[in-house]
């Protein structure tokens, strides 16, 4: 019985579930057609929006690009010369030819403008032109220099004639001091010592040094035939086994 009562049930069930699925397809279907077939029937109801950009048509293209300037033709131009403007044959021959004649040229003079009463004809020309052979040749002088002459230590060593030989200062040798000292010396035209002074040395040695070359004498340094001035060096060195 409880069997009977539940097969009847499931029977109902599915022949009202299958009647409503074809009722749902069915309504489906008509509101689906009812969209697509009332838009055609009436255009009015679409947006305006749509129907214009259905409607529009597409933008035109962009106009093409102008064509490009005609290039100038230039014409090369042909330059004549005078030159040979002037070298081309004659067109037209004359029928008389005239002859220019020069005059002749004056004959040559021998003479010097001013001179004239000096003499005349070739015999004032040939004394003239002896004198010119016989004139002595000028005597061309260098003028001294106005300053003393730069000349070099090593030539005015051997121009040395006399004079003290540099005493070696006993502090220095005990405290084993040595080495060279540089004395700038101007040397008058008689060859003694005029201005002295220290360009460089030991400061033991400096003394001992400028008291001997003070005494110092050179031969005249002669300059064009003249006794002249000099500027030079003088180099005094101290040696502990050998002195100054």
């Amino acid at each position: 019985m409880f069997e009977d009562s539940l097969m009847e049930s499931g029977g109902k069930i599915k022949t009202r579930s299958k009647y409503w699925m074809i009722a749902t397809f069915t309504f489906n279907g008509i509101i689906l057609a009812a969209m697509i077939i009332y838009p055609l029937i009436n255009p009015e109801a679409l947006p305006h929006t749509a129907l214009t950009a259905m409607l529009s048509a597409p933008p035109p293209p962009p106009p093409p690009p102008p064509p490009p300037p005609p290039q100038q033709i230039v014409k090369p131009i042909k330059m004549v010369s005078e030159i040979d403007q002037g070298l081309h044959a004659p067109t037209k021959i004359p029928k008389d030819i005239k002859m220019l004649k020069e005059d002749a040229a004056p004959p040559p003079t021998m003479g010097v403008a001013g001179m004239s009463g000096m003499g005349s004809g070739s015999g004032s020309a040939l004394g003239v032109m002896g004198g010119i052979g016989t004139a002595p040749s000028p005597v061309v002088k260098v003028a001294p220099p106005k300053g003393p002459t730069r000349v070099s230590s090593g030539v005015m060593q051997g121009a040395k004639i006399s004079g003290q030989t540099p005493v070696y200062p006993p502090i220095a040798r005990a405290a084993h001091v040595s080495g060279a000292v540089v004395l700038h010396a101007i040397i008058s035209k008689e060859g003694t010592i005029k201005n002295l002074s220290v360009i460089s040395g030991p400061e033991m040695l400096k003394s001992s040094a400028l008291e001997a070359v003070q005494t110092w004498r050179y031969k005249p340094y002669l300059l064009n035939g003249e006794p002249t001035e000099v500027d030079t060096q003088i180099t005094v060195n101290f040696n502990i086994g050998g002195g100054a």
